[in-house]
């Protein structure tokens, strides 16, 4: 195990933060069960420490019992938490209120569930800092007004006076980085601060928290699935796996030389280095990562198919939504989603659309399935125009393309056991009897590489990756010919997410389905798709295939796009 310190921080002196031998156990229906056992890991003054791991690796757990902030049937149960010198397993629950937010900041993963709703973003950092003694009376607000302003809101004071659903995903994240180091504290945590946000936005919030945090002096402890993210930003990396700490040391050491199998699967399927390690090989460097190849997903080849006729041509579509003015008296205005785009997917292949959030991409998506209509042009699809379709022809259509949406747990109904999921659309289009049925839902589970015996559970007993294969079946059990991916990994993590790749790439070259992915990582594009698309403001402002778009961009900003990857700058060839 590596476990060498080096960093802008403290270096070999007293760490900031020491945790030894740390186990967190939570109490259960079924007894009790331990989320992080014998974890010991040091953040020094100054310095930034990444955490990774996947979904249940204890992680977020860890994180949570630093900052005292533990489900209530949570507890730790062993070891200890020095901080600056003092053991916060031993402080009551008033103590730590103390500390918490004066001296350890937190910046939380999603930013619309924490910040209040109802109340104006300006007067939830006006609690926080009376809260922690900061700034008192009049001195209050001008305080949230520099904070906003130190954390990159333009036009801070007027910001301050509107509420969270006036403010972008980056906006959000900003107005919580804000909150977090309102009282200075000496240590933030910030738990997936980014995972919500277009890599642009994301980039520009990691500077900008580089920035202040190197400014204050501040150490970081980031939590993150993303070993891209977490090379480019951190000093060193703590990877953790089903509770334990496998390895740990300086970043770019980490992954040039993992130790353990399980970071280099961390490495193998992270999309950002291996969209970085495509790059370089190209370049002729060597960048071999022992057993990291096998775990990639083969790039798709179908220009055989070019000369085909496309299964869908997109032909100068245009969709203009009506927006209402505020008031009753207010004036409405027309909102062009998007403008004048033309593109066709050949048949068998992947066609990519990328851009930032509100690009375009996901309307697009929308009227693909139906679910919107174009305000101008035409949707052909095998050759005929289904914007105007009348209802027996959108049915037929309905059964050809099947979509697969971003969020497993939103996507599949609570009260449906999985069995009655994937049936649902056999049984909405009237196809076979009971018997017929529960044959094909078992052929389709095999296809999704699931054990029958999970028919009978419900989405929440799942696995977010298990319930995306079971968002797969269901997009299958009509046979479609094209399928619609709207962020369809965006919300996994990244060794889930690369199965789910292997996946939708091997039921392609099966099944010879053709797939509309919708993205806005294009790491994670350039392991899929055939072409892409990029969008920006509505528009289509360049298109081409993988290779024309990632190593010759025509546009400024598909550049910024591409250089927004994590990990994009970081020298993974090996030294002498």
């Amino acid at each position: 195990m590596t476990t060498t310190s080096t960093g802008r921080g403290t270096g070999p002196g007293t760490p900031l933060l020491s945790i030894r031998d740390l186990e967190v156990t939570f109490r259960t229906e079924a007894g009790s069960a331990v989320a992080v056992r014998g974890a010991s890991f040091d953040v020094h003054a100054g310095e930034t420490v990444a955490v990774v791991g996947e979904s249940g690796s204890g992680k977020s757990t860890t994180a949570a019992a630093v900052i005292g902030l533990l489900a209530g049937n949570g507890a730790v149960t062993g070891g200890s938490i020095l901080f600056d010198g003092e053991d916060l397993t031993t402080l009551d629950d008033q103590a730590m209120h103390r500390l918490r937010g004066a001296r350890i900041g937190m910046v939380p993963q999603d930013p619309m569930s924490n910040l209040n709703p109802v109340r104006r973003v300006g007067q939830q950092i006006d609690e926080t800092l009376v809260d922690n003694g900061v700034v008192t009376g009049r001195e209050v607000r001008a305080r949230t007004v520099a904070l906003l302003e130190e954390a990159g809101l333009p036009d801070a004071a007027r910001r301050a006076q509107q509420y969270p659903h006036e403010f972008s995903g980056g906006m959000r994240q900003r107005a919580l980085i804000a909150m977090g180091l309102a009282a200075r504290p000496q240590l933030l945590i910030a738990d997936e601060p980014t995972s919500a946000l277009d890599v642009t936005v994301q980039r520009v919030i990691l500077d900008g928290l580089t920035d202040l945090t190197d400014r204050l002096g501040v150490a970081v402890l980031l939590i993150t699935h993303d070993l891209g993210l977490a090379a480019e930003r951190a000093d060193r990396i703590v990877v953790m796996y089903r509770g334990e700490v496998v390895e740990q040391g300086p970043a770019r050491q980490l992954l040039t030389d993992p130790q353990h199998e399980y970071t280099r699967r961390l490495i193998a399927a992270a999309p950002s280095l291996a969209s970085r390690r495509a790059e370089l090989a190209r370049a002729g460097a060597d960048v071999t990562v022992a057993g990291a190849q096998d775990l990639l997903v083969a790039p798709a080849a179908h220009d055989a198919v070019a000369d085909e006729r496309p299964i869908v041509e997109v032909d100068h579509v245009s969709r203009v939504f009506r927006l209402r003015g505020k008031g009753l008296l207010g004036r409405s205005t027309d909102f062009t989603a998007v403008d004048d785009v033309s593109f066709v997917i050949p048949r068998g292949s992947t066609v990519a659309v990328v851009g930032e959030s509100g690009s375009g991409k996901s309307t697009v998506a929308k009227m693909m399935l139906g679910l919107l209509a174009p305000t101008s042009g035409s949707i052909r699809f095998d050759g005929v125009d289904v914007t105007g379709k009348d209802r027996a022809a959108e049915v037929a259509f309905r059964r050809r393309v099947q979509p697969i949406f971003q969020d497993p747990y939103a996507s599949l109904d609570p009260l449906f056991t999985i069995y009655r999921t994937i049936e649902e659309p056999l049984r909405a289009h009237g196809i076979g009897d009971g018997a017929s049925r529960r044959a094909r839902v078992r052929e389709l589970m095999e296809q999704v590489a699931l054990p029958a015996d999970l028919l009978r559970r419900y989405p929440a007993e799942l696995s977010g990756g298990q319930r995306q294969r079971v968002a797969i079946a269901r997009a299958l059990a009509l046979e479609p010919e094209l399928v619609v991916c709207d962020e369809a990994v965006s919300a996994l993590d990244v060794i889930v997410q690369s199965q789910i790749l292997r996946l939708l790439v091997e039921l392609q070259e099966r099944l010879g389905l053709s797939y509309l992915f919708i993205s806005h990582d294009l790491a994670v594009v350039r392991q899929v798709a055939d072409r892409v698309c990029v969008m920006q403001s509505g528009r289509l402002v360049e298109e081409g295939t993988v290779e024309e778009v990632f190593e010759r961009p025509r546009t400024d900003y598909t550049r910024a796009l591409l250089d927004a990857i994590p990990g994009r700058d970081l020298d993974l060839g090996r030294t002498a």
